[in-house]
């Protein structure tokens, strides 16, 4: 067979390439085959890591987009808060004074500060302020003020650290605020003080200091406000303004004229280390609480402005070499007791309750007060028990009722405590019986006057029958009413004061300022009643100042800071004549006998003229002297505050050393002025000069027909029954009185002095 020639007409695919085509597929598929194969085990070894990659890139992108979204949404609600915030924050100066009050200071009768109540303010500025005050508080609150934004989360970390590192809550005790925080917290994040929502002003200062997280959380965008409505300085200025610093004081200013008597500007660096640390815990560390603690609080302070290179080295040693102390001011802390007397004293609009800074000029002596301290003090240590709870209170006078100086209690150093001087009601005992003989002189009894002292019994209707005793338990007889004043006898006071009448004795006690409710019954002579160590001083100083009554008083005159005239002027002062100067003359010298010859000898002077009256109560719970000379008007009480019987003390014991001790004192220096007394006889009234020179102004001598007859009628030798051995007349008094009985003066046929007086002139001027 015949191959065919040529090339052959190739109508379609060759075979062999059609086979060798089938072929490559078929080794590529079988190659595709062999990598498929190895991809999906490729693929199933890395399902696990695919999945975990997966996962985790999934948990990421959805936590990031929430991180994300939710970080705009805070920054947005952050953003929108210190909006808010911002908006209604005012002017830095508005907000320098914190207080709700005003403050009221107190100088002394020479115009020195001696006292201040309330929250003292001064405002301070950044040109106002020691560059070393500014930098202590800085080094103590904030060392990276001047580098943060108002908030400082590495300063909060710290502060969490040590807080668990010393056992307690992250958020409880460091709370690594900044400065500007603080001032977020004393602004109360804006809020302001609502009665309606708040009981008062303490409580809602208290919820403002609450280091809540919620409040925390509120201080971050109120922190960014105050940053973007105020430079550092204002900040720093609002901070140092609003801040309390101890003992009432608010703000810097304030605190370096309460504590160092010296404004801002020029305190030194321990000084100011001190203020600084006041910062941590105010009333802990005042200086007038403890000034070693108040010292060892400025020596940390210094080491840490030291250490933050704003103080050199030589400052630094210079500083804890020469510690900050208290002024002379601050330190006495005298006149607590007064102070707070003339706040109550006052009107609350004007002292406790004034919405103004006040200035109050007093009466008060500091060195009165301190040699009153002094001498009480004295005589607890050296005469009183370890241990003992006696207390005493002291009133020191002048005649006009001028307040000088009060110890309401042992304690002097403290404030807004029961003062025992003006607080406490006590039965006065026998410091009463003054006004019974002044009832009874005023009626023209006198002094050489005749009354039996012996056995008393006065039935009350409704009542058991009441028989004093004295305290001696005996009796005397016949005795003047000189001597009865002066030994402090009972039967024969009472039998004096029913001859005189109780309402007059009641009448003269009550206009010379005894203003407690006085009883009806017999026992009034004998002190029964109750009244205040102040009462009783001021009833006497009006005897002192010759039967005129006076009102006791501390204030001189009140000013608004800033106003030119006076709001209030004096309160208190001489007042209605009580009894005649002559009756006062003469009681004068028949308390003068109770000093020097009667119970109260241990009140004696030396050579200085004195006069007073012992007082204790029949329970021997009181115990009194009150006295005066011719400077000053003293009043002692001493007893216990729960009413427990003094143990061997009455009134001519204790209270008399205290009153000589605290005379002696006050008198030092002073010239020795004769008291201002009328001789028993009635021949003439002595008066004290200026010079201290007695001056005799009516003369009894028998040369005078006119001095003759008018010392004739004092002495009452017209038609009256004189004692056979003392040569005064005879005062008779029923031995058994009925309480009811109408009080009329007894059978003495004597008419007053006064108007004796007025018929002898008549009669003499009419004879010539």
């Amino acid at each position: 067979m015949k191959r065919p020639t040529g090339t052959p007409k190739r109508t379609g695919r060759s075979p062999v390439a059609e086979k060798r085509k089938q072929s490559k597929p078929a080794e590529t598929a079988k190659g595709s085959g062999v990598k498929r194969h190895k991809t999906r085990k490729q693929r199933r070894g890395n399902v696990v890591v695919r999945a975990i990659v997966g996962t985790v890139s999934l948990v990421w992108r959805v936590i990031w987009g929430s991180v994300w979204r939710l970080g705009m949404v805070f920054a947005l609600i952050l953003g929108a808060a210190s909006a808010y915030y911002y908006s209604g924050l005012p002017e830095p100066e508005d907000l320098f004074d914190a207080r709700a009050r005003g403050s009221v200071t107190m100088l002394d009768r020479d115009g020195r500060v001696f006292a201040w109540r309330g929250e003292t303010f001064g405002t301070v500025t950044s040109d106002k302020i020691a560059p070393v005050l500014r930098e202590a508080v800085i080094a103590t609150e904030d060392r990276r003020f001047y580098r943060h934004f108002g908030v400082s989360p590495r300063g909060i970390a710290g502060a969490i650290k040590i807080n668990l590192a010393e056992g307690r809550g992250p958020l409880e005790g460091n709370g690594g605020s900044t400065i500007t925080q603080q001032v977020a917290k004393l602004l109360c994040l804006g809020d302001t003080f609502d009665p309606i929502r708040w009981k008062n002003e303490a409580e809602f200062e208290a919820d403002c200091r609450v280091g809540s997280i919620w409040r925390k959380v509120k201080e971050v965008p109120f922190a960014f406000a105050l940053e973007a409505k105020y430079s550092k300085d204002d900040i720093l200025n609002i901070y140092m303004n609003r801040s309390y610093l101890g003992a009432g004081a608010r703000g810097f200013e304030a605190a370096s004229q309460r504590y160092f008597n010296k404004p801002a500007t020029d305190v030194r660096p321990a000084e100011a280390a001190m203020l600084a640390g006041l910062l941590k815990a105010p009333s802990y560390f005042a200086p007038t609480a403890n000034l070693q603690r108040s010292q060892d609080r400025a020596n940390v302070i210094l080491g840490l402005m030291h250490e933050q290179d704003y103080l050199s080295d030589q400052e630094f040693e210079s500083a804890k070499a020469s510690p900050a102390v208290l002024s002379q001011a601050a330190s006495a802390r005298a006149g607590g007791y007064f102070a707070d007397w003339v706040m109550e004293s006052g009107p609350g609009f004007l002292t406790s309750e004034t919405t103004e800074d006040v200035t109050i000029k007093t009466t008060f002596d500091q060195r009165i007060q301190r040699a009153a301290e002094r001498a009480m003090k004295n005589i607890f240590d050296e005469k009183v028990k370890e241990g003992s709870e006696a207390q005493a209170a002291v009133v020191v006078m002048s005649a006009d009722g001028a307040v000088r100086a009060m110890i309401g209690g042992r304690d002097t150093t403290v404030n807004g405590a029961f003062n025992r001087a003006v607080q406490a009601k006590r039965q006065t005992g026998s410091s009463f019986k003054p006004f019974v003989y002044a009832a009874a002189l005023e009626a023209g009894y006198q002094p050489n006057d005749i009354v039996q002292d012996g056995p008393l019994t006065i039935r009350i209707p409704g009542s058991q029958s009441w028989s004093p005793q004295n305290y001696t338990r005996r009796f005397y007889g016949p005795v003047t009413l000189t001597d009865a004043l002066k030994r402090s006898l009972n039967t024969a006071t009472i039998r004096l004061q029913e001859a005189v009448g109780r309402d007059a004795v009641r009448n003269v006690a009550h206009d010379f300022g005894i203003v407690s409710n006085l009883t009806t019954s017999p026992s009034l002579g004998l002190g029964a009643s109750e009244a205040t160590l102040l009462e009783l001083t001021g009833a006497y100083a009006g005897i002192r100042n010759g039967g005129t009554s006076v009102a006791p008083y501390g204030l001189i005159e009140l000013n608004i800071r800033g106003d030119d005239q006076p709001l209030m002027g004096q309160l208190g002062g001489l007042g209605e004549r009580v009894i005649s100067q002559r009756a006062a003359g003469q009681l004068i010298y028949m308390m003068q006998q109770v000093i020097s010859s009667g119970t109260g000898g241990r009140a004696k002077l030396g050579d200085r003229p004195a006069a007073g009256k012992t007082g204790t109560t029949s329970s021997y719970r009181d115990a009194w002297f009150v006295g005066f000379t011719e400077q000053y008007v003293v009043g002692v009480w001493m007893g216990y505050d729960d009413n427990t019987p003094l143990t061997g003390v009455t009134g001519g014991g204790l209270p008399a050393e205290i009153w000589q001790a605290v005379m002696t004192e006050i008198h030092e220096g002073l010239p020795i002025l004769p008291l201002s007394t009328v001789s028993p006889d009635g021949s003439g009234i002595i008066m004290s000069s200026g010079d201290g020179t007695p001056q005799v102004v009516t003369s009894g001598s028998a040369d005078d027909p006119l001095a003759a007859a008018l010392a004739g009628v004092m002495n009452g030798v017209q038609n009256q029954q004189r004692g056979q051995q003392q040569g005064g007349r005879v005062i008779t008094a029923p031995t058994e009185i009925q309480g009811g009985a109408p009080q009329t003066p007894g059978n003495s046929n004597s008419a007053s002095s006064d108007d004796a007086l007025s018929r002898a002139l008549n009669g003499i001027l009419g004879g010539n």
